[in-house]
């Protein structure tokens, strides 16, 4: 079983995806990172529509956030944004 990936690890890639334009919102990601829509469909739906989207950088962040419990997601739709 893989360990999942540690808010401080993950926190720096979502800021920079943030930081890009037309993301500030957390573009194809914003039911996750901005709404705290944090369920597994719910991410499961933002990687989906980052890969319709062509947006490999978010589809990687949603397989990255799908690897993470609910609690860790939560906690980093609290940080998106500070």
């Amino acid at each position: 079983m893989k360990s999942k990936p540690a808010i401080p690890e993950v926190l720096p890639l979502i800021y920079a995806y943030r930081d890009k334009p037309g993301n500030e919102v957390g573009g194809n990601l914003h039911i996750a990172l901005a709404d705290g829509n944090v369920s597994d469909a719910d991410v499961e739906f933002c990687r989906i529509a980052a890969r319709e989207d062509g947006d490999m950088e978010g589809e990687i962040l949603a397989c990255i956030l799908a690897t993470m419990s609910k609690t860790q997601r939560k906690k980093i739709a609290r940080l998106f944004f500070r």
